[in-house]
């Protein structure tokens, strides 16, 4: 057996350092280069920095020996961030807090010894992630938001379409396109909901200390409580939160994360429920997602129009929904006043999480924005069953034609059982409505006039208008000026 080893990759071609190494695919294919970005090292790094700044300019502020001076040094630096210095750190002490106190040291030595000053490794990693937690839920509401309001443009323009609805996958009273799309709508507007409410309720951390006691500040201001609580609350207005939460460990509770990322678990069932319900109506060739002029669907087969779009996005939401339980294992597990194995395990789960949220909801708002709609071929899905569904329609006029209702019923019984055997067992044509002509007990009905598929649509169409207008609308206003959305999907 030949085998290849480093350089070579099994063609025996040499390949570069990066195309050896694992390639995150939520960033190589699937997130935006925003959603990236808040992710990366050098935000998280210079957050750090910025928040060792806000630490020392409070602690100034309250009477610690700290100079304007040593504190302008801090500010100048807080971008160019060494990550190989850091690194070289990290190997010797093992430690990556300390590490980057050290690489931040080397650049601003008259603030060497005030940096991280009554802070434990928390301050800085957990005050951090709340930021891009934050952030990071502005964003996806924002994309929700877009989502929402191609999805309400498409059914406003569909909303008087009828087309055949199912219940259990089997022919029922029919609906409208437009109406359809709504459900989808709804669902990511209660996601909003969701997301809004737990945006807004984020905290920071705080200073709370080593096991959230503040005892290391106590020490700091001489035993003075009141400026140790008056160091919280300058912190976190410097941070842009407005409080701190009460209570913490040396973490803010992993319930936290558990509550964010059952939000973005939201966000991915409601994609997952529109993608779905799209790749059935691809099946039955009534509504398609997007597919581009030059658009392989197939290496094989030539002729195939596959809905690689909502297929993704199924994907990526059960990727999403799989994190969900993996953050409310973590938070059960929190040792008393903290333990360390939520650390590398947070590493990859809210990142990951924000990630893929965001490349669902790209793909959803491409989807939504240029669905295909075959009304042809809705419509005759919907006269091969619409005859059956016009049963009692036809029953009542007949009564009213001065019929007997009881023989009547039994007399659709046996047509409306005939006409479907012969469709099931001799792939006929639904023959239901020459089957009741021929019978002399509905000579006096209009059967044709029974058959208006709009007279049986219900309040749809006023649903779609009503919809709009109060639920649509304060999304559209609330969002306005951050609807449009140029970001392009890999495909």
């Amino acid at each position: 057996m030949v085998r290849f080893t480093h350089p070579t990759n099994y063609f025996g071609i040499s390949m570069t350092n990066k195309r050896n190494q694992y390639e995150n695919p939520l960033i190589a294919r699937y997130a935006s280069p925003e959603m990236s970005e808040l992710w990366s090292p050098q935000r998280k790094f210079s957050t750090w920095r910025r928040l060792w700044i806000a630490l020392a300019e409070a602690e100034a502020e309250l009477g610690l020996p700290i100079t304007p001076e040593q504190i302008e040094q801090l500010k100048a630096h807080a971008d160019d961030i060494d990550f190989e210095a850091a690194a070289g750190y990290e190997r010797k002490l093992r430690h990556d807090v300390m590490a980057h106190v050290h690489a931040y040291g080397d650049v601003c030595p008259k603030s060497r010894g005030i940096i991280h000053l009554g802070a434990t490794s928390c301050f800085v990693t957990d005050n951090t992630d709340l930021l891009l937690l934050r952030e990071g839920l502005d964003m996806i509401a924002r994309r929700v938001a877009a989502v929402i309001d191609s999805l309400a443009a498409f059914a406003a323009e569909y909303r008087n379409l009828p087309c055949l609805a199912f219940t259990h996958f089997q022919p029922a009273q029919p609906t409208t396109v437009g109406k359809r799309a709504t459900l989808w709508a709804h669902d990511f507007s209660l996601d909003l909901a969701e997301i809004e409410h737990r945006a807004a309720s984020l905290r920071a951390l705080g200073n709370k200390g080593t096991t959230g006691t503040q005892a290391s500040f106590v020490e700091l201001f001489d035993g003075d409580h009141e400026k140790v609580r008056r160091l919280e609350e300058l912190i976190c207005r410097k941070i842009g939160f407005d409080s701190a939460y009460a209570v913490s460990g040396q973490t803010y509770s992993r319930k936290i994360d558990s509550q964010v990322l059952g939000v973005l678990s939201g966000v991915a069932q409601s994609a997952h429920k529109m993608a779905t319900d799209l790749r059935l109506l691809a099946h039955r060739k009534e509504v398609e997602e997007p597919f581009e002029k030059d658009q392989i669907g197939s290496s094989a087969m030539a002729y195939k129009r596959n809905p690689m779009r909502s297929e993704r996005i199924c994907s990526l939401a059960r990727f999403i929904s799989s994190l969900e339980s993996n953050a409310s294992a973590t938070a059960s597990v929190q040792w008393l006043e903290r333990t360390l194995d939520d650390s590398a395990n947070r590493r990859l789960t809210l990142p990951q999480a924000f990630l893929a949220a965001d490349s669902v909801l790209i793909l959803c708002r491409n989807v939504a924005s240029g669905l295909v709609v075959y009304p042809k071929v809705i419509a005759a899905q919907l006269d091969a069953e619409l005859p059956f569904m016009a049963t009692e329609n036809i029953l009542m006029a007949a009564v009213a034609a001065g019929g007997d209702r009881q023989d009547l019923h039994e007399r659709i019984r046996r047509h409306s059982q005939a006409a479907a055997a012969a469709v099931k067992q001799e792939g006929r044509p639904n023959d239901l409505l020459d089957r009741l002509a021929s019978d002399p007990a509905f000579a006096k009905v209009d059967l044709s006039a029974t058959l208006d598929a709009r007279k049986f649509v219900g309040r749809a169409p006023e649903q779609v208008d009503e919809f709009i207008a109060e639920v649509v609308e304060p999304i559209r206003n609330r969002y306005a000026g951050q609807l449009s959305d140029t970001t392009d999907i890999h495909v």
